[in-house]
């Protein structure tokens, strides 16, 4: 069975691709047979569907004169070429469809979730978890099929990098726009809404109620599945290239095609299991999935590498500290273990001491996730070599469809509580939908955490293949004053990005705040329930703030490399993205825990520990959220993108550098 397999690779993955897209439509059909009567609920999703869909297509409009731009570059630079060109359309492409199909089954599930949670949590968590999957299937379906499809047309390894780097330009500035929408909105929602006016969150009164459940979608949703999806194919890239420059390790195309597929039907299993499940506790049947594809993917990895046990002890370090990440994000941001309970408890004393202890937890989480990366990085490499580091980043990566669906379901989830708000239906429905998203909360940070993890070595890979690339030799002189500006550079380029989105997203929350503060001042009907606040005009600022403010951090993540390689030299673009892979590692685990752990800690509150809401520690809970946000969901979760798009940027251009 496995000599078959190795001889049809391609063909193999493009049938399981396709299984899997069919597997995605029955879910979307098993979504769109749950009947919604309630008129109001349908009229709300509708304007959150509306404002989603209106911000992908101007996003993707500026976007196309990018595609275009890009594509005459690499199709004219010297060394390049057409094929190439092609390759970053294709990628491109297949990125934006897999996170356009996945939103719009995200913005279907969420009114239909409200709907079945009045059943109970049983019924909602399996609607909310089907739309997560639908994006976790269309994410990963459609990177194999792209790979596979390449492979089996071309020979040429270093096409797949116009591939991977279509993929990465897209996840950029979808993951920025999407993640500047998604928390203007939701900061000034909070801020305006909850700790000025003190009324509920997703209240109706609230003009930035709409805007704050449309960048549910478009950041945590799209943005998050073309993060992925990037994550995703630039890992199976990266090992590619390795396989191409040193072919005597013992691993193939093939090896590497039928481990993606492999992870492909492990995740399937997984998610079909979790939708069979008739469980009451979502973080269980989450997790029940989650390890169950785990562990498959360890029996496929066994028989795909049992002639040579080294390379499977290097894909087995990878499953391992992914699991072991997941883990540990866990333990920093859930609200069943101490750290959060202790930043919800600092919040007795105030804004302050709530946004210490959960800075501090955000540095601290850094150790323990850092050391599992460089064991497995020490253990994968003394085993297989250069190898066995991409096939540790594949292995953490390859069951990539089970977490994207478990993390996409958490918007799901939080949507649903706001319509169900909004709509005025019984509070316990709002209970069960805030229990969905709670563990939302966790399972995003645990998402955010698999991809960081996996960032750090297909970086290490993509900055292998680029010495290979520029004949950069196995020394280089750290003493080097090219290398040391360049390291240097690099270092700062992480900090220098993450200011530029916190900053996005603080001009877009304070054009949204004085929106809202003007409706409340210039209409009193609102708050007396006689008027119905303007939610257009807070959509429109959210949609004009992302689609200008994701450009500049774009441009500086592709332009950096590029400037750095042809004014400093191969050597120096070496030092720069060691640096900028170093820092941005750990401020993406720092910033990403920290807003998962204030986020939490809020929620913790407001389920009636320390004085639940309205008291001093929950006004305290909301404003460290409300810092958390853009750490969270913008800058953090954008950075393990720039360290890998800057890398492909260094392997595609490399003849530039020579």
């Amino acid at each position: 069975m496995l000599s078959f397999l190795f001889d049809y690779a391609e063909p193999s993955v493009l049938v399981l691709c396709g299984l899997s897209i069919v597997l995605a439509c029955l879910l979307i059909w098993g979504i769109k047979r749950v009947r919604v009567e309630n008129d109001r609920m349908n009229e709300i999703a509708s304007y959150i569907k509306n404002g989603a869909m209106a911000y992908l297509y101007r996003q993707y409009r500026t976007l196309a004169l990018f595609l275009v731009v890009m594509f005459c570059a690499l199709a004219f630079l010297p060394g390049l070429g057409f094929d190439l060109a092609g390759a970053f359309l294709f990628g491109a492409a297949l990125s934006v469809l897999a996170g356009y199909l996945g939103m719009r089954t995200a913005v279907i599930s969420n009114v239909r979730t409200a709907a079945e949670a009045r059943k109970g949590i049983s019924a909602a968590f399996r609607v909310a978890f089907s739309g997560g999957a639908v994006m976790g299937i269309f994410v990963v379906g459609l990177g194999a099929f792209g790979i596979a499809l390449l492979s089996l047309i071309t020979d040429n390894t270093n096409v797949l990098t116009g591939f991977s780097l279509g993929a990465s330009s897209i996840a950029l500035f979808c993951r920025v726009g999407g993640g500047i929408y998604t928390k203007a909105a939701d900061v000034g929602a909070d801020l305006v809404g909850k700790v000025e006016a003190g009324i509920p969150e997703d209240d109706p009164k609230n003009p930035a109620v709409i805007a704050d459940n449309v960048g549910d979608n478009v950041g945590d949703v799209a943005g998050m599945g073309a993060d992925l999806f990037e994550s995703y194919v630039g890992c199976i890239v990266a090992a590619m290239l390795l396989v191409g420059v040193t072919p005597d390790m013992g691993v193939s195309r093939a090896h590497i095609l039928l481990l993606v597929a492999g992870g492909l039907f492990a995740s399937l299993v997984g998610i079909v299991l979790v939708r069979l499940l008739k469980v009451k506790n979502a973080a269980l049947g989450l997790n029940i999935g989650t390890y169950t594809s785990s562990a498959l993917l360890v029996v496929f990895a066994l028989l795909l590498f049992f002639k040579d046990i080294k390379i499977f002890f290097g894909v087995l370090s990878g499953i391992i500290a992914g699991v072991l990440i997941g883990k540990i994000t866990e333990i920093y941001t859930s609200s069943s273990y101490k750290t959060v309970k202790e930043i919800a408890k600092s919040g007795e004393t105030g804004y302050a001491t709530n946004i210490l202890s959960g800075y501090a937890a955000g540095m601290k989480s850094t150790a323990l996730p850092l050391l599992v990366i460089v064991l497995a990085i020490i253990v994968s490499y003394r085993v297989a070599g250069g190898i066995g580091v991409v096939l540790a980043a594949l292995g953490m990566l390859a069951t990539v469809g089970m977490v994207i669906s478990v993390d996409a379901y958490g918007p799901i989830a939080d949507n649903a509580g706001g319509i169900a708000q909004m709509s005025g239906l019984d509070a316990s429905v709002r209970e069960i939908t805030d229990n969905l998203d709670s563990v939302g909360n966790t399972t995003a940070a645990i998402g955010k955490g698999f991809s960081i993890g996996s960032a750090a070595l297909t970086s290490l890979a993509l900055i292998a293949s680029y010495g290979s690339a520029v004949d950069l030799g196995t020394k280089v002189d750290l003493l080097d004053a090219n290398f040391l500006g360049g390291l240097l550079v690099g270092g700062m380029l992480s900090f220098l990005f993450s200011a530029l989105t916190i900053n996005s997203v603080s001009r877009a929350a304070n054009d949204m705040i004085n929106e809202v503060r003007r409706q409340f001042r210039e209409h009193k009907g609102i708050m007396e329930g006689t008027e119905t606040p303007d939610y257009e005009k807070c959509v429109d600022i959210s949609t004009k703030a992302a689609i200008r403010e994701m450009i500049l951090p774009g441009v500086i993540a592709i332009a950096a490399p590029l400037l750095v390689g042809v004014l400093l030299g191969k050597i120096a673009l070496a030092g720069l993205l060691i640096g900028a892979t170093l820092t941005g590692i750990l401020l993406a685990i720092s910033m990403s825990n920290s807003g998962g752990a204030w986020d939490n800690a809020k929620k913790y509150i407001e389920e009636g520990n320390h004085g639940g809401k309205g008291s001093e520690a929950h006004k305290a809970a909301v404003m460290g959220d409300t810092v958390g946000d853009p750490l969270k969901d913008t800058a953090g979760p954008s950075l393990n993108i720039l360290i890998k798009l800057m890398s492909i940027v260094a392997v595609v251009f490399a003849p530039l550098f020579m």
